[in-house]
Order: C-alpha cells, then structure tokens, then sequence
C-alpha cells in the first residue's frame, strides 16, 4: 500500500473506519445488535444513532492518521492517538446525546489506522495487525484513573477485552474473523452473509465483554454455545443455521445481551478487508507497467 501524501493517506483511511462502522451497523439481522431491522438489546440506540456516531468519528481517525503518517510506534506515538482518542469519544457522546455507541471500536481502529499510516508498502495484513498490537502495548500514562465497563470485568471474571485482544496480537481477527470472510466468500455467500457467517464466528469463540457486562457469565456461554451451532448446522446460508440464528437472537434478546466486542471486531475486519484490496488493486498496476 502506498500513499502519495499523508492528505491522501489521512482522507481515505479515515473514509474507511467510518465506512466500516457504517457497514457493520447496515449488516442484517444481527443477533441481539442494532441494525436497521431493529435495536437488538439496546433501547437507547438506533440504526441513525449509530450511522451519526460513526460519521461523528471521521476527524478523530484523520487525525490519527496524520499524526501516525510514517511515523515509528512508540511510547509518544501512543499517548498522542490516545489523547485523541479521548476527544473522540467526546464528540461521540455529542453527536449520540450521551449514549457510548463506539468506545470499543474508536480503540480498535484508532489502533489499526495508526498502524496503517505509519507503516511502509508491503507491510500487509498481519503486519499492519501486527504494528497496531506494537502501539497497544505501550502504556499510555496520561489515561484517567477511573472505573469502566472493562475493568470491572476484568476484575470479576479475569477477562482481558479489547485491550488484551491488542495486546496479543489481535488472535481473533488473525486466526477467525479474516479466515472466516475468505472462506464464506470462497463458497459462494453473498458479501451480507459472509460478514454475517464472520460475526457469528466470532460470537462463538470471543471472550466478548459487552455479553459480560449485560448478560454475566452464563449469557456469555450459552451465546457462544448458540454460535457454535449456527456454524455446525451449516452456516447462515443454510435453513438449519438460519434457524439456529435466529434462536440466537431471541436468547441474547430475553438476556438483554449484546455482542458489541464482536460488532466491533467485524468493523475491523472490514476495515482490513479494504486495506487487502488496496494492496491487491497496488500490485496490479505495478505488474502493467
């Protein structure tokens, strides 16, 4: 992948973070999620709500990328797109009337615009994952002293979230999300199921802890245990796993559960997934002249 200017390298990754918020929040029907369909677990959100948050985002990754533009991951580096983070989130809550639409996505592609913007061509996919879990690692030392959402869980069940998911090099998006969206494309899905066969997946193997928080451990096993079965009943191109999907739903539905951390995890697959295109359509015009 190669950039002509940090403008351009800034206007089009920063295009597509929100696009792949956008296109996760369009995906449909997603269990116990906000689609356009309906508002899954959540009453306070909507399908608008969440295109506004996503668009609301696209200074925050532009200025991630400008500052991140070939640059070396380092301890400055992290605490200046964290820094930036946090304004992010504000405007967010602007934008949503308080409601946290996407903390856990602006971290995980903050991370992987960043490492996109400083790495040189060739890099590829798992160099770029590789780079932003690099970035993660670095404490970031002005980050307020508080209580969330996440360290509460971590504390209760010993679960590590989104931070621990960079941290060790982003397993989920290396060794399901990614293998899971070729594959589906590679027998044929359409491109709404094979995200959406990809989402499942990931509910069936992540520690997701947006289920934690809402629904406890017990709503955490059974979702995976439902996932699971969508898969071995054939998938969601199938009647079988269709079906299994939609007992899915209903279950996260009657617990009050939702899989944000593998929504958030499929936003950066997409995102990645533009990023193997960029590549593809790179070596292409170079293999003309």
């Amino acid at each position: 992948m190669t950039w002509r200017s940090v403008k351009e390298c800034r206007e089009t990754l920063s295009n597509w973070a929100v696009q792949a918020l956008v296109e996760e929040a369009e995906l449909a029907p997603k269990p116990g999620l906000v689609d356009p369909e309906d508002t899954g677990s959540h009453s306070d959100l909507t399908f608008d709500l969440m295109v506004s948050s996503a668009n609301s985002l696209r200074e925050t990754f532009g200025l991630i990328t400008e500052v991140s533009y070939l640059r070396e991951p380092d301890q400055r580096l992290r605490e200046e797109i964290a820094d930036i983070g946090r304004e992010g989130e504000k405007n967010m809550m602007q934008a949503t009337g308080g409601t946290n639409t996407h903390k856990g996505a602006i971290w995980v592609l903050g991370l992987l615009t960043s490492s996109a913007a400083l790495n040189k061509p060739g890099v590829g996919i798992k160099g770029t994952i590789q780079t932003a879990s690099k970035i993660a690692c670095y404490p970031d030392r002005y980050a307020p002293i508080t209580t969330t959402n996440g360290s509460r869980i971590y504390e209760n069940f010993g679960v590590k979230g989104a931070r621990g998911e960079a941290e060790s090099g982003y397993p989920h998006l290396i060794n399901i999300a990614l293998p899971m969206l070729k594959e589906s494309r590679s027998k044929g899905l359409s491109e709404p199921l094979a995200r959406l066969e990809t989402l499942v997946s990931l509910i069936a193997h992540l520690d997701d802890t947006c289920i934690l928080h809402r629904g406890g451990l017990p709503a955490l096993e059974i979702a995976k245990v439902m996932a699971h079965a969508v898969l071995q009943n054939g998938g969601v191109s199938t009647l079988k796993g269709w079906r299994k999907l939609e007992e899915l739903n209903e279950t996260l539905l009657e617990r009050n559960a939702s899989p944000g951390g593998s929504a958030d995890l499929l936003a950066a697959t997409i995102f990645l997934d533009k990023i193997t295109k960029k590549d593809y359509l790179n070596k292409k015009a170079m293999s003309t002249i």
